[in-house]
């Protein structure tokens, strides 16, 4: 076996396990509410340039009114065959997101719904993201909170239970987040936490714990299972530096100097 098939197999493999997850009873509740938190988001945002890296299942930008749409997609198979075909303007494949196919400050918003947490480098794709933003572009991210029920109970999962979640899945909390947009150049702009049902398994169970969404969004906000955050990408403004004239003030001009008297002047 040649070493690109040892590479591209495990890919392959987490993929599908990630794609197969997400047509679960839970894969597709938690499809819904980030539905929901893109499609009242990315229409405030204006500009011309749009891409949403990764998770062909959520079409994150389809309400958004930017002119041009790319789907970046991490296999050849999605290229073209996503469901947000009707959305995009086109498809570009994208093996590493840690290495965007972008110019320098020419994109206006990207999305990177749970990406980071299956990524082999989460800090450089932020990086990457930071460099082809341009100035006062946007930013957005969910993904898995650990700080959750969903979190402890993937904790468990560590030879005692069987995975809630994809293996692969590497959770991020929020404040790692944070600490990280503060090393670029981002500011959090908006931020939300949803998803507050057990870890349950059929459509039965997490119908019966709807009442627990409203519940949660107001006595434990910080415990939802996905969170959803939206940043600003800020650059300090210039300032052209000049030499520095001096400027001698009205009062100075008018006001008249009086020089001491010398030893000439007062032998006199």
């Amino acid at each position: 076996m040649s070493e690109q098939q040892v590479n591209v197999e495990p890919a392959q493999d987490k993929l599908s396990a990630w794609t197969e997850w997400l047509g679960s009873p839970p894969g597709r509740y938690v499809l819904q509410w980030q539905q929901a938190q893109y499609d009242r988001t990315v229409c405030d945002f204006f500009g011309f340039h749009a891409v949403q890296i990764g998770l062909a299942a959520l079409p994150a930008l389809r309400e958004s009114r930017m002119p041009l749409r790319v789907f970046c997609a991490p296999t050849p198979e999605l290229v073209g065959t996503h469901p947000m075909q009707s959305y995009c303007e086109g498809s570009v494949l994208i093996e590493r997101p840690e290495e965007l196919p972008f110019e320098t400050g020419s994109l206006d918003l990207v999305v990177l719904p749970h990406l980071l947490e299956f990524a082999e480098d989460p800090h450089q794709i932020l990086r990457e993201v930071d460099r082809v933003l341009r100035a006062e572009g946007r930013l957005m991210i969910s993904g898995f909170n650990p700080v959750s029920l969903w979190g402890m109970r993937q904790g468990l999962a560590r030879g005692i239970l069987p995975d809630y979640l994809p293996r692969p899945c590497r959770m991020l909390s929020v404040p790692r987040l944070r600490d990280w947009f503060k090393l670029l150049s981002f500011d959090l702009d908006r931020g939300r936490f949803g998803c507050y049902a057990p870890p349950c398994r059929s459509d039965q169970w997490l119908a019966r714990s709807a009442i627990l969404e409203k519940a949660g969004d107001r006595w434990w906000p910080i415990c939802g299972a996905v969170y959803f955050l939206a940043a600003v990408k800020r650059v300090q403004g210039m300032r052209m530096i000049g030499p520095a004239w001096k400027r001698t003030s009205k009062a100075a001009v008018g006001r008249a100097v009086v020089a001491p008297p010398t030893n000439r002047d007062m032998g006199k």
